[in-house]
């Protein structure tokens, strides 16, 4: 039984982490740690140490908070000798998650950071297809409503929020999970709201061996939403859709998986847990980062939720 705190009661951690938790057995929530919230019935404090100083005996902890300042919240962790799991992105700069993997590595606690989308239920078997096949190009069309998915979220078009990278790096973790060459980025743009300081909308041209993968990504799509992935190859096109939950393989039909991305996180880090082991895999969020270096910035209109 692993006893559990919860770092940041947010929209993701009320409707993805708590009932993937409640519905493992290898979990107890034991204790929260939330500036702005807590949950009935369970200790609640304001930060993380508190939490740790009190007498929750702790095993691990999972951060929910957005990722400006999560850095220090797992160090605290870290040096408490607690496990750490992290929601994504896992930390605001690639710097800051090479620290904490050393850091944890040094104390011999578990580090999870995790990438939700890969758990899609199209995802694997996509993987499994394209490993022996010539990869001749890829497009991602990630596009998405902010006031629909961030409702109020002031802090995701803040420096440090990632802005469209928030949502969209959840295709380029799929897309470094499936393609059999690494990913690497040539050039993009951001439409930078005025006033703002993170892209409300993104372009990438990048490649994967001799393949051209190109990314456009939104986050004023109304209507349907989009998050489709096509891969070109020399045996036809994979297409994953949804989010990675539905998959079509050439001359196939659709196929839809059950969305169970947030129960397979927790068992992944339970297992990491048992063995001893560590999983921090950075290549998306070095991805983003490269964007944030070489994009072309433009001034877009003035975003307001």
């Amino acid at each position: 039984m692993i006893r559990l705190g919860l770092v940041g009661i947010g929209k993701i951690a009320r409707d993805q982490h708590l009932p993937a938790i409640a519905a493992d057995k290898r979990y107890t929530l034991a204790a929260t740690a939330s500036r702005h919230a807590q949950l009935d019935g369970l200790p609640g404090y304001a930060e993380i140490g508190a939490m740790i100083a009190g007498d929750n005996d702790l095993d691990a902890v999972s951060i929910c908070t957005p990722p400006v300042g999560r850095q220090v919240i797992a160090m605290a962790a870290i040096d408490a000798g607690l496990h750490v799991m992290l929601e994504k992105p896992p930390a605001a700069t690639t710097s800051e998650i090479t620290a904490l993997a050393e850091h944890a590595r040094t104390r011999g606690v578990t580090l999870f950071a995790t990438w939700h989308s890969r758990e899609a239920a199209g995802v694997a078997a996509a993987r499994d297809w394209l490993c022996d096949k010539e990869i001749r190009a890829a497009r991602i069309r990630w596009k998405e409503d902010i006031r629909r998915w961030h409702p109020g979220q002031e802090w995701i078009l803040e420096a440090g929020g990632f802005g469209v990278f928030d949502p969209g790096i959840n295709a380029l973790s799929i897309m470094t999970a499936i393609l059999p060459t690494p990913l690497l980025l040539d050039s993009a743009t951001m439409d930078v709201p005025e006033g703002r300081s993170s892209p409300i909308a993104a372009t990438m041209a990048m490649r994967s061996g001799e393949a051209a993968v190109d990314a456009d990504l939104d986050f004023l799509q109304t209507g349907p939403q989009s998050w489709d992935i096509e891969v070109d190859t020399d045996a036809g096109t994979l297409r994953l859709s949804m989010g990675g939950s539905v998959l079509q393989l050439p001359g196939a039909d659709p196929v839809t998986g059950e969305d169970s991305e947030y129960p397979h996180l927790y068992a992944r880090f339970a297992e990491l847990v048992a063995t001893g082991q560590s999983d921090v895999d950075i290549r998306p969020l070095q991805l983003v980062a490269d964007a944030f270096l070489v994009a072309e910035r433009r001034v877009a209109a003035p975003f307001q939720f």
